[in-house]
């Protein structure tokens, strides 16, 4: 499956995109893929390679960071009374270790959240993020909540500030795409958007901070590569602060299907 580190991005503010109602994007007509499923693996005992690359800072101040991350399905576990597979990231994102929970079923992928997560992160789970069959192009929106706790104080006055939170993903093509491990001719394309009308307690105003994440997920393999963009805004007259992640894989051991169930 190897969704994690996507969908969940590496336990940042920002949280996770995917969703629920299909809609074509771009072109009239739609493909149904048959075999979907076979680009999110999950069977224990997978094990995925990356190498990352960051560049963050205020606007215009970049500093570059070069990072690996490890991912494996470990197991499974029980969250709100339903069993589910762990994925275990060394340093999703560059953002240190962490735990993420998922469900899978003849309909669909379902996200349990992330230990250590964030607070917005908690606000949300449990969510659908992804749909059987897979269709090419459509889109889904995941969800747009009113009022919640956006789990930082970005202003300084000791309150944590308050947001509405609107996400989407589209499903846009099967292309080819270069990693360090191969180049993958058919992978699926997803691009994952999020929108936050943050409104600051201190400064009485709102403004908005997005999160955009492109993946590419390979048959029979899973997430061989994502590039996110993150911006936030800028706060008492400081500029704001943008983050640019990447990671591509290097190897993969993945193993039968049979393995997981």
């Amino acid at each position: 499956m190897k969704v994690g580190k996507w969908l969940r991005r590496g336990g940042c503010v920002l949280g996770t995109v995917l969703g629920l109602v299909n809609s074509a994007v771009g072109e009239s007509e739609t493909v149904t893929i048959p075999d979907g499923e076979a680009y999110f693996q999950d069977a224990i005992g997978n094990r995925w390679e990356y190498r990352g690359h960051m560049s963050e800072g205020p606007m215009q101040t970049i500093a570059d960071k070069i990072f690996s991350n490890t991912s494996t399905v470990t197991g499974t576990t029980t969250l709100k009374g339903v069993v589910v597979k762990v994925f275990h990231d060394s340093n999703a994102g560059n953002h240190g270790a962490s735990d993420s929970y998922y469900r899978r079923d003849a309909v669909g992928i379902v996200y349990y959240g992330s230990e250590p997560g964030s607070s917005l992160d908690r606000q949300l789970t449990p969510y659908q993020i992804i749909r059987f069959p897979v269709v090419v192009p459509s889109s889904f929106q995941q969800f747009a909540r009113q009022d919640i706790d956006f789990g930082v104080d970005l202003d300084g006055d000791g309150e944590h500030e308050r947001a509405d939170v609107d996400a989407t993903v589209h499903v846009l093509a099967r292309e080819a795409v270069t990693v360090p491990a191969k180049t993958y001719t058919d992978a699926l394309k997803v691009e994952a958007r999020m929108r936050m009308r943050i409104r600051f307690t201190a400064e009485k105003r709102m403004e908005i901070g997005t999160d955009t994440m492109t993946a590419w997920f390979a048959r029979d393999v899973g997430l061989v590569k994502y590039v996110e963009y993150q911006q936030l805004p800028s706060v008492k007259g400081r500029r704001g602060g943008v983050t640019e992640i990447i990671e591509e894989l290097t190897e993969a051991e993945i193993k039968p299907a049979a393995a997981s169930r």
